[in-house]
């Protein structure tokens, strides 16, 4: 259900212009009161999780009804169910201020607590139902009643013991992952306040100016509605954070202007799917992830947006190359001069609401404010920057961003406060170390089949899940494993290179002193592979410690989650279940699920960047080596997309594609700079041929 559709259609007109003003005071009320928490508030963490979850849960319900079939939109349903929403609230409030008085009884609940942390735990699992459905509620249930009846029930390493009820009560509502735990505590401070920030953007006409100046730049060039596209699906995504709302706000625009241009409408639909999916990946919002993963790995978000940006133009880049190719292939034009307009003339218009607020935000966060305080003083750079275009924000603009941010957050707010439940269980019983041990079981020791198993399992999550969800729930589970793998290869590359450190030497003498006189030379990698995969986990533990550096140890957990977040986002894309795409299918008036397989095909670099970040140092901060590796990485995707599309600037034979393919590969894959250089000068030598091909097809033509 659309957040912003007017409530109570079947109501009478009195009771719906109440319900809409309501909803508006109440959205204000929260916006302002999470500003004023972030900023100068200094309010405790339970406390501001709890008053950030009593509010959602009101608002959730004056605009979600329990229901869509007609019944529930009767007045007297809504009552109910609005007085529902308000107990839920009141116990929200109740539990934040109860915490004291618990552990002065020694952790035992009296039946207020009861009544209270049931509402709680109740009304999370309902309005997130509304929200997105079946699927998470279900999962909650799953989750508590394993951890509480039936988890001894079953065999294996899954067996846990169980919880007394009053324990689950309490860790359930308490709990550092639970109900009002870190996850709700991301969501009440980073999430908020960038959304909040995005609505503001929007209302001071940024959005207008980002699709405008991607016209300008990229309107006449060769696919350049296409472009227009990637472009402004890109700077949108650095605002919205959500796949579906970019591809619904850019696509009513992009798409008609790619189909005008000669694209296919169902390609036209992939490329803006694909494209908007890409705004998922681009900092500094990263549709929440960024501070979801600050919080998994302790990573500053700073260091986390500033290393992401480099991924993410490779994955827009890769998404440019297809619409070219396919510009060519169906000789599609350019935009023409009206659709076009001039560069000066569009940031005249709207380049300060724009650049002004994001280039202070970059600022801020650059010289070491915190991002909840960068975003409040980009909120009001919005306004004040507004000013210098002809879209200035008074006050009923300004409520009118309040009102869109809080909106926004309805589902998001809803989905980290509930998916906390999950993660609570999943902490308590040890079932993320569990299923990690299992994927480095099934793997091998190999981190390609680990990387191979993980997009998998996203995919199937991601089939009832939200992107966010997703992420959280598959990085609690897999990213450990995926941290041990890649910190095993890079213990091999040691062991095969002779550079070990004396201190792991030490510790692997400990575990395997049959093998000192292998460690005091270079090791063949066939034996190193085996010796590593040999240790028992916990002495690999403490190898990690002495053979690495903290920074190394940082970037490859950092690596393991960027890895899991970037797969997280194949369900946007993927059939049969790909939202982004079904909606670009819809603006485009195109077969939903063709139009989904084009978006699949057009987002390879959903697949392609995290293999370069598990096996290169992608996201080191060495910028000098990260840069090297982006400059070879480029042109590698750029001949594995003519691979894939068997054309370039010319048709490709069977025999051309599969050396593109090969280059491209040997691009993208770690080695020497000489093999780099060597594989980029056999590729220009067959862009060239195909160069050549295609002018004299045109002059015979």
């Amino acid at each position: 259900m659309n957040p912003d559709a007017a409530p109570d259609h079947d109501a009478p007109s009195g009771i719906r212009r109440g319900v809409i003003a309501a909803i508006t005071v109440l959205a204000v009320l929260i916006s302002l009161a999470h500003i004023w928490m972030n900023t100068v508030g200094n309010v405790a963490s339970l406390t501001q999780n709890g008053v950030h979850f009593a509010g959602f849960v009101l608002l959730c319900a004056l605009i979600f009804p329990l229901s869509k079939a007609k019944w529930a939109s009767r007045p007297v349903v809504r009552v109910i169910d609005v007085a529902f929403a308000a107990a839920v609230a009141a116990a929200a409030i109740y539990a934040i201020n109860a915490e004291s008085a618990i552990y002065d009884r020694g952790v035992r609940l009296v039946a207020a607590d009861w009544v209270a942390g049931a509402l709680c735990v109740l009304g999370a699992i309902e309005f997130t139902r509304r929200t997105t459905g079946w699927i998470i509620p279900s999962l909650i249930v799953l989750a508590l009643t394993y951890i509480a009846f039936w988890g001894d029930m079953i065999g294996g390493v899954f067996r846990f013991g169980g919880l007394s009820l009053e324990t689950l009560m309490f860790r359930s509502v308490y709990g550092d992952d639970a109900l009002f735990g870190a996850i709700a505590g991301i969501s009440s401070t980073f999430v908020f306040m960038f959304i909040l920030f995005g609505a503001f953007l929007l209302r001071s006409g940024a959005g207008e100016f980002i699709v405008d100046v991607s016209r300008a730049i990229a309107g006449r060039l060769v696919g350049g509605p296409g472009l227009v596209a990637v472009i402004a699906s890109g700077l949108t995504g650095t605002i919205s954070g959500s796949a579906v709302a970019n591809t619904a706000s850019t696509g009513v625009i992009t798409i008609p202007l790619m189909k005008r241009a000669g694209f296919p409408r169902h390609f036209a639909g992939g490329v803006e799917a694909a494209a908007s999916t890409g705004g998922q990946l681009m900092p500094p919002i990263m549709g929440a992830g960024a501070f979801v993963m600050a919080s998994f790995t302790q990573i500053p978000y700073t260091t986390i947006v500033a290393v992401s940006v480099l991924p993410a133009v490779l994955y827009f880049l890769t998404v440019g190359y297809f619409v070219r190719i396919e510009a060519l292939r169906s000789q599609a034009t350019a935009l023409a001069t009206e659709d076009s307009p001039p560069f000066g003339e569009v940031f005249r218009r709207g380049g300060p609401s724009f650049i002004l607020p994001v280039g202070l935000l970059i600022v801020l966060l650059v010289v070491g404010y915190t991002p909840t305080y960068a975003a409040g003083y980009a909120i009001v750079a919005c306004v004040a920057a507004s000013w210098l275009t002809p879209n200035r924000m008074g006050l009923k603009a300004i409520i009118g961003a309040l009102e869109l941010g809080a909106r926004n957050m309805i589902i998001t707010a809803i989905l980290l406060c509930a998916v906390g439940l999950i993660v609570n269980v999943i902490a308590t019983a040890g079932i993320g170390n569990t299923f990690s041990l299992m994927i480095t079981r099934w793997a091998g020791g190999s981190l390609m089949i680990a990387i191979i198993l993980v997009a998998l399992a996203s995919l199937v999550l991601g089939m009832g899940l939200p992107v966010t969800a997703a992420y959280i729930v598959l990085g609690t589970l897999s990213a450990p494993a995926l941290n041990q793998l890649i910190l095993q290869s890079q213990l091999i590359d040691q062991l095969a290179a002779g550079t070990l450190t004396e201190g792991a030497k030490a510790v692997i003498m400990l575990a395997a002193p049959d093998r000192l006189a292998a460690l005091a030379q270079a090791m063949p990698l066939a034996e190193a592979t085996e010796l590593v995969r040999s240790l028992p986990f916990e002495t690999l533990a403490l190898l990690y410690d002495q053979a690495f550096p903290p920074e190394v140890l940082m970037v490859a957990l950092l690596s393991a989650h960027m890895i899991v977040f970037w797969l997280s986002q194949d369900s946007n894309v993927t059939p049969p279940v790909c939202l982004a795409a079904f909606t670009a299918a819809a603006i485009a008036k195109a077969p939903a699920m063709k139009t989904g397989f084009f978006a699949w095909k057009i987002a390879k670099g959903l697949y392609f960047v995290p293999l370069l970040i598990g096996y290169t140092p992608l996201l080191s901060g060495d910028w000098p080596k990260m840069l090297e590796i982006f400059f070879f990485a480029a042109f590698g995707l750029w001949a594995i997309s003519a691979a894939i599309e068997g054309y370039w600037e010319h048709r490709l034979n069977i025999v051309q594609r599969v050396a593109a393919l090969v280059i491209g590969a040997a691009l993208l894959w770690p080695a020497e700079r000489m093999v780099h250089v060597g594989a980029l000068v056999l590729l220009a030598a067959l862009f060239a041929l195909n160069l050549y091909t295609a002018r004299r097809a045109r002059a015979i033509t």
